[in-house]
């Protein structure tokens, strides 16, 4: 049996939920020693750094002149995918294109009474820095990934929107990825990957201009380098291993819970998928399907590892115990197949993305339903959201006091000033309420 299902109350299951709250993946010792040096190299010798990597681990006889995409690789992308593609491509743009306008900020203020002036400005960061993997050495481009990553920095205003992604072993750059990224006006795209294309973001090279922002996703070593950076530039989150939850009734049919569940594990074999149901045949149903779907999979290898490993069937006694569940697991990907389950979305406090009813695939959520794929993962849907513009906003407080409304609010400030032992702020109000009593 390729999960084996149990029942929340049971010891096993207790145990189950036990791993899953404290599912928050470190990165080993061995990974964490090795970016850092890898960023320290590239903080001192820039370019030839990147030079030295790209030809190590991607593309042995790359030169410095190809780590920037030219125009004419531009346009040859353009005449080397398919009309068919190009029309999923506008579909999906316009559809992400829309759904990210609406979360577009603006600057506000208020006046009050006495003329205090108090608002906050909105302002895009300068520079954004975008992770695109590689996908099997360019093999299978993440074209959702440029989408995901620029759409909303686009939105936002950022000036210059860099684009990052790992040549394959000839140099070049699959492309649909650049054929995407000319769609949403991304027109500098370098060839560099991994831990050394963030230390090259993070601190800027030769070549690659410092941004203020990264964003995307990688594997253990971009994430880590991520982490490390954290502070110097800003992150969209630190992202583990993707992960499904699904709630299922009575109501669920099993070769859909199935066919999401492997969709989750074919990502890598530390993805995790979950299930929580309310009905033993709905559990034993889905086992059944899971083995069966598995045989038809091109990475079924991949995705059998990851349930047998990391697969999770849970039987809970109802509904109610299943919702509960699904806020204290805060999953990244939260499917709802529950009858009326719509009446449910009220009850969901914490997840990243929320998927309602049969006809609601994760899959429409990771390619064309307009919200952002890059989502919270491994419980910190308790405090933090998907990519969206806000990831690319700064907010400045404006504060401007007229005389008479310093006058008034003076004696406050100096109170609270002089009750922290702070007295030169306090001076600071005194001198000016004394200029204007003058």
């Amino acid at each position: 049996m390729i999960i084996k299902p149990a029942q929340t109350k049971s010891t096993r299951g207790k145990e189950l939920v036990q791993q899953l709250l404290v599912r928050i993946q470190e990165a080993d010792t061995g990974c964490s020693n090795i970016v850092r040096e890898i960023l320290a190299t590239v903080r001192a010798e820039g370019d030839e750094a990147l030079l030295k990597y790209i030809r190590k681990f991607d593309a042995p006889d790359f030169q410095l002149s190809q780590l920037k995409v030219t125009q004419d690789e531009f346009d040859r992308a353009h005449t080397q995918v398919d009309e068919p593609f190009k029309e999923t491509l506008s579909l999906a743009v316009e559809r992400l294109q829309f759904f990210h306008e609406q979360q577009l900020e603006k600057s506000w203020t208020i006046t009050r009474d006495d003329g205090v002036i108090t608002g906050r400005l909105v302002r895009p960061v300068a520079a954004a820095g975008l992770y695109v993997p590689g996908g099997q050495g360019g093999r299978t481009p993440l074209v959702s990934s440029v989408l995901m990553n620029g759409i909303p920095a686009g939105i936002a205003g950022v000036d210059r929107r860099i684009m990052v992604t790992p040549p394959n072993e000839k140099g070049e750059v699959h492309p649909a990825l650049l054929v995407a990224a000319s769609e949403i006006g991304i027109d500098e795209v370098y060839k560099v990957g991994s831990a050394w294309a963030i230390g090259a973001l993070a601190y800027g090279t030769q070549t690659i201009p410092r941004v203020d922002v990264i964003v995307g996703p990688g594997n253990q070593y971009v994430a880590e380098a991520k982490q490390q950076v954290a502070g110097i530039v800003g992150l969209d989150m630190i992202a583990g291993p993707s992960e499904v939850l699904v709630i299922a009734d009575h109501s669920a049919r099993p070769a859909y819970i199935a066919a999401d569940m492997l969709a989750q594990a074919e990502h890598d074999p530390q993805a995790l998928a979950m299930l929580v149901t309310t009905r033993q045949e709905i559990a034993e149903g889905v086992v059944s399907e899971l083995e069966r779907q598995l045989k038809e999979l091109s990475r079924s290898d991949i995705a059998a590892e990851a349930l047998k490993s990391r697969g999770v069937i849970l039987i809970a006694e109802d509904t109610e115990e299943a919702i509960d569940l699904a806020n204290e697991i805060a999953a990244e990907h939260l499917e709802l197949m529950l009858e009326n389950s719509d009446s449910w979305l009220n009850a969901i406090k914490h997840a990243g993305a929320i998927f309602l009813g049969d006809y609601s695939p994760e899959a429409a959520g990771d390619y064309l339903a307009g919200p952002n794929h890059v989502l919270p993962t491994m419980g910190t849907a308790r405090f933090s959201s998907a990519l969206g513009v806000e990831t690319f906003l700064k907010k400045s407080s404006i504060i401007s006091y007229s005389k008479a409304a310093l006058l008034e609010d003076g004696p406050h400030i100096m109170a609270l000033a002089n009750l922290e032992g702070l007295s030169a702020h306090a001076k600071s109000v005194e001198i000016r309420m004394k200029k204007i009593e003058d």
